[in-house]
């Protein structure tokens, strides 16, 4: 089982991105709750994080960037910034599986299950659980700590997820990682 954060180390500078932005921040501090019950059950996090173009790019560049001055995006990076025992995936497209060595990773732990969180939830959050669906990973995603620009997008995500992918969805409060690891899927 891993926690997967996806893209919210985002600078957020690109149209649309202040209203992502405003949605982000209350998902963002959720998020940290999340995590932090994540590695008290032994979890592990990972950033699967875009790399916009960057190809020489890593964490540190990629979180210095986002967290510039006048970043619409700068408070949501400073409160997810990665820890040293966190993974890191830097991604070339919307799926955290596509280009990446997030799949290895996975295999790595052991992972029969995801927990999905991040932005935008309409586009990469979804076409991350849709790869994790065909990769017969078990999906949650934590409802409130996901957003997207709109948030009738996330309404509509969620369904989808949960209709065509069978994603468990729930909010973040009713997540146990201890719980979930015990149980076979």
């Amino acid at each position: 089982m891993a926690l997967i954060l996806i893209d919210v180390i985002n600078a957020m500078d690109f149209p649309g991105g202040r209203k992502l932005a405003k949605h982000a921040l209350p998902a963002a501090k959720r998020i940290v709750a999340l995590k932090r019950r994540a590695r008290a059950a032994g979890v592990p996090t990972v950033y699967a994080n875009d790399n916009y173009g960057r190809w020489r790019s890593d964490v540190r560049t990629t979180l210095q960037n986002a967290c510039g001055e006048d970043m619409p995006g700068r408070d949501v990076a400073l409160l997810l910034a990665p820890d040293e025992e966190d993974y890191f995936v830097l991604k070339p497209k919307h799926s955290a599986f596509y280009g990446t060595t997030l799949e290895l990773l996975l295999s790595y732990f052991g992972c029969d299950r995801v927990v999905l969180v991040g932005f935008a939830g309409d586009s990469c959050v979804r076409f991350t659980a849709q790869d994790a669906f065909l990769r017969d990973l078990e999906v949650t995603i934590a409802s409130d700590c996901i957003a997207s620009e709109e948030v009738r997008s996330d309404r509509e995500a969620i369904a989808y997820m949960r209709s065509q992918l069978d994603a468990v969805i729930r909010p973040s409060a009713r997540i146990d990682f201890r719980a979930l690891k015990r149980a076979r899927p």
